[in-house]
């Protein structure tokens, strides 16, 4: 497509000489424009990737994909062991959770914070790889224990507890006594402690037996709900319509994850849009670098463009030239940011750490972002899209100054030489 001359042209031109010193910088411009807009543009989507399948992840893990709750607040859910047993049958379904959920206080060393009760049986809880696999301190086997607790590592430090101390659970409803309403409360002892890595579960979640949490909230044989889990999450519609004829004629509601978690995840997608178009702005101001650096490239080698005419080159191998110079500044420019953002963003949290180390704060405050580390997934279809991009603006960006080189007339160029 190309010769070999109009290449060896090209990349002559591109190599300024010391009178030519400032067309040399703009393409040093030009060319960190562009990676500097690529490599931005694949580590911010990386990151804003790895927000949403990190949250998704431990969301959907801690909670289930789907709830099946009764309608009415009382009484609660009586007959879910045959239910449970109907939904584990239907394919693609891979866990079904009956559970207790309900609010208390705990307190503990002087010290108390508001908390989210998971009454469950200790196989539907070994069954969660978001605890079992972040599961820091104790065992599980200590859980079958009628007064055992698991909870999470921001509340063990919040409540200053280790293995084997005591936790008071005060729940919000109290025993009516002759001396008036009397607050209902109970204690375990710590028989595990986890890390989902999710502040808002590591702070406020208590797992304790489901027979403990019913006695507790005085909820008899039923529970409030039951979490069932499936094979493909992104896929829920289909999950529903199979549950479907199994709550009919029965007083149930049912509730998926994209329902319970819209408008955060809706959320995360508009921020999503919104960086990548912002961003892909830098990649367009670095392709008017490119259109500008090669008009005046144009411009300085009038002379020799004029000479290559008279010589024989023809229209078509003058505009291939400087279409070759402008789309090298673009095709090396977006290679390297490309590069540079996926070393970033597969090193990013090591990165955090060490400006963390030389500035001396934290960057990434796990209160503010839910996640205690900054994520970074690199998708290879948005990658690909990133360079499309960068390699199509700078294309179209070398067009007209390469057409405005081969329109130039060789003798007006040498008129006054």
């Amino acid at each position: 497509m190309f010769s070999a001359f109009e290449r060896f042209v090209a990349f002559r031109y591109l190599r300024a000489r010391r009178q030519e010193g400032f067309i040399s910088v703009t393409a040093w411009f030009s060319f960190l424009g562009i990676a500097l807009g690529v490599a931005a543009l694949i580590i911010v989507m990386s990151v804003m990737n790895g927000f949403r399948h990190e949250l998704l992840t431990r969301i959907i893990g801690m909670n289930g994909h789907l709830a099946i709750y009764s309608h009415s607040q009382s009484p609660p859910l009586t007959d879910y062991e045959a239910l449970t047993a109907k939904i584990k049958l239907l394919p693609g379904i891979t866990g079904a959770n009956p559970i207790v959920e309900e609010q208390a206080l705990a307190t503990a060393h002087g010290k108390a914070t508001g908390v989210v009760i998971h009454g469950i049986t200790t196989a539907d809880l070994e069954s969660r790889k978001a605890i079992v696999d972040n599961l820091i301190r104790g065992q599980f086997r200590f859980f079958d224990r009628p007064n055992s607790a698991l909870i999470g590592k921001r509340l063990a430090e919040k409540l200053g507890l280790i293995l084997g101390d005591k936790i008071t659970l005060v729940s919000p409803e109290g025993n009516a006594t002759a001396f008036g309403t009397m607050p209902r409360s109970r204690t375990f002892e710590i028989a595990g402690i986890f890390d989902a890595g999710m502040i808002q579960y590591d702070s406020t979640f208590v797992f304790i037996p489901l027979e403990a949490a019913q006695k507790f909230y005085q909820l008899g044989d039923g529970v409030t709900r039951i979490e069932i889990f499936t094979e493909n999450p992104e896929n829920i519609a289909h999950y529903k319509q199979e549950l479907q004829p199994l709550m009919m004629g029965k007083n149930l509601r049912l509730f998926d994850w994209q329902q319970t978690n819209k408008e955060f995840f809706s959320t995360i997608n508009v921020e999503r849009n919104v960086m990548f178009i912002i961003l892909t702005l830098i990649i367009i101001v670095a392709s008017f670098n490119v259109i500008s650096t090669l008009i005046m490239l144009v411009k300085d080698k009038g002379r020799d463009i004029a000479i290559l005419r008279t010589m024989g080159a023809t229209q078509g191998m003058i505009m291939r030239v400087f279409f070759i110079a402008g789309s090298t500044i673009g095709t090396v420019g977006a290679l390297i940011g490309a590069v540079g953002g996926l070393l970033f963003s597969w090193n990013i949290d090591t990165i955090k750490k060490g400006v963390e180390f030389l500035l001396g704060t934290e960057l990434f405050r796990a209160e503010i972002y839910f996640l205690s580390k900054l994520p970074a997934r690199v998708d290879p279809k948005e990658v690909f899209l990133v360079l499309f991009i960068a390699l199509l603006l700078t294309f179209l960006a070398s067009l007209y100054p390469a057409w405005r080189a081969s329109r130039l007339d060789p003798v007006e160029a040498l008129r006054y030489e």
